[in-house]
């Protein structure tokens, strides 16, 4: 049977730097093929720099025109799709983009011939704003740097506290420093907060920074006096290890946790794990769904049946290890369930309670057509890639 030539396009990640090769093996593993053995894929990757879109165009033209690569993929930021989706659309060719999910879809996302693995952060961002708006009540305050403040990340929480009925959010956004982009300063937003009390405080930071914030905040006279609820990324265990010894309590959003009992996680983790020789991590997780479709999807691709594929890819979902997901806009990608969890951290161990759970939301509900409205510029990079 053909091979299959899979074009990956690969930005640079400070926070994640082996997040393609977790995507891949997890892909891999989905299909029922051995990462390091296989021939039936052959992955084509193709470094975007940062992830903008004249990068990230220029290697799909390299991967599409000189690779012959059969299906587009990689990590990619929606932003890049204008100038990339002509690129697939003119070929027929097919798009199969893993993001994490920082923005939400929109018309412009929407191609016959173009498809998403999406994380959808933003969900577990909306879920726990809906949630934290019910449990401690109005005029919350969400604190986040320049880069995280460029997604819709913040939008999605205040939607979803706004949708429960809050009146007001207050926001920080601390400081640039074009000297020094690592600078933490949260002096101002200490003062704000003694200021104007909030009943809770929502942070959004990623890699560095946000242990460095979870640090200063166990420092401050805030902790647990003032609810801290965090992003879900800044809840992951691969983050949380670094600063668990401080014994922090705090509040987050999971779309899927490692410790879910059932059978399909169960699988995924054990044969990750197995086939990786590392712990389960959120793109092994990503690439595992997708290779759960791409498994019922080879026969037809290896035969150059490209029309049924996306015809199976338009209406196929999966029931993976956090239940059910579609792979395109119009289907709604899925809406996942957001475990709403308190975590308190001690040296040995990452201790977790759910407390509820949120619903997904479709992103083409009228409510969140707003966050479009707002938020016309932002990043153009990937989330996590800087």
């Amino acid at each position: 049977m053909k091979q299959l030539n899979l074009g990956f396009l690969t930005p640079y990640s400070g926070v994640y730097p082996f997040y393609s090769a977790h995507l891949v093996t997890g892909w891999m593993v989905g299909m029922g093929l051995d990462p390091a053995r296989q021939r039936t894929v052959q992955v084509l990757p193709e470094f975007t720099k940062g992830g903008g879109p004249k990068a990230t165009t220029e290697a799909a033209k390299k991967l599409l025109f000189f690779n012959q690569a059969d299906v587009l993929s990689g990590l990619i930021n929606y932003k890049s799709l204008p100038s990339l989706m002509p690129v697939v659309e003119a070929q027929r060719k097919l798009g199969f983009f893993f993001d994490m999910g920082e923005l939400i879809p929109d018309h412009s996302a929407i191609s016959p011939d173009i498809f998403y693995a999406s994380h959808q952060i933003w969900q577990s961002e909306y879920a726990l704003g809906r949630w934290a708006q019910k449990r401690f009540g109005n005029a919350g305050h969400i604190v986040m740097p320049i880069y995280e403040s460029g997604y819709h990340l913040a939008n999605s929480f205040q939607q979803g506290a706004f949708g429960a009925g809050a009146q007001e959010l207050r926001v920080t956004i601390l400081p640039d420093n074009p000297g020094n982009t690592s600078a933490l300063d949260l002096t101002e937003f200490f003062a704000e907060i003694e200021r104007n009390p909030p009943p809770y405080v929502h942070a959004i930071f990623v890699g560095d920074m946000g242990t460095r914030f979870l640090h200063a905040w166990k420092e401050s006279r805030f902790h647990k006096k003032v609810p801290l609820t965090v992003v879900e990324t800044m809840a992951y265990e691969d983050i949380l290890d670094d600063v668990k010894h401080l014994e922090l309590e705090l509040y987050s959003a999971l779309t899927w946790m490692k410790e879910d009992e059932r059978k399909e996680n169960k699988l995924f983790v054990k044969t990750f794990e197995s086939k990786a020789q590392q712990p389960a991590n959120i793109y092994g997780l990503m690439g595992y769904e997708a290779g759960l479709v791409w498994k019922e999807l080879l026969p037809y691709a290896q035969t150059g049946d490209w029309d049924k594929v996306k015809a199976q890819l338009f209406t196929n979902t999966i029931r993976g290890p956090r239940g059910e997901k579609g792979f395109h806009p119009s289907s709604g990608l899925g809406l996942p369930v957001s475990n709403i969890v308190k975590l308190h951290t001690t040296t040995l161990k990452i201790n977790k309670i759910i407390l509820d759970q949120g619903e997904g939301i479709r992103h083409d509900d009228a409510s969140l057509q707003i966050i479009h409205k707002e938020n016309v510029s932002g990043w153009q990079n990937p989330f996590l890639c800087i």
